[in-house]
């Protein structure tokens, strides 16, 4: 028996085949939240450790308070810093010494790496904060010394 209208079940059969390959993709990468995140496991490989850090952070920033983390004595002399966030947005690292801002790095939490050269001029005690309008989002940072 001929069918009553071809060109309605080609369409509605190409719009099954459609919704069959989204639901697969979907269900084959599953989506975690940032409140879920294993922080660790995301720093192995955004942001390996390095054994010479004189300051090194990571974390989640859930919402706009500024995190923050200090060295008691950082010798003067130039550093890297390298920072890296994921998540979408942007966030910012101000790096502190003795109470007065050397200066101010921002990165676009994408997974990529941001690096900034920082020249302390005396040795002190030193804070590097973190902070977003974007949270949730997972960061970290390293400040090494220079090469």
């Amino acid at each position: 028996m001929p069918e009553r209208c071809p060109l309605i079940s080609r369409a509605l059969g190409g719009a099954a085949a459609s919704a069959a390959i989204l639901l697969a993709a979907t269900a084959c990468s599953p989506v975690v939240s940032i409140e879920n995140a294993d922080v660790p496991q995301w720093r192995a490989t955004a942001l390996p450790s390095d054994s010479r850090a004189v300051l090194e952070d990571s974390g989640k920033i859930l919402n706009r308070d500024r995190i923050i983390q200090a060295a008691a004595s950082v010798p003067a002399g130039d550093y890297t810093l390298t920072i890296t966030c994921d998540g979408g947005g942007k966030a910012f690292f101000a790096v502190l010494l003795a109470g007065k801002e050397l200066t101010e790095a921002g990165a676009a939490c994408n997974g990529s790496r941001e690096t900034a050269t920082i020249t302390v001029p005396k040795a002190g005690r030193m804070e590097i904060s973190a902070s977003s309008v974007d949270a949730p989002l997972l960061y970290a940072y390293q400040l090494v010394p220079g090469r």
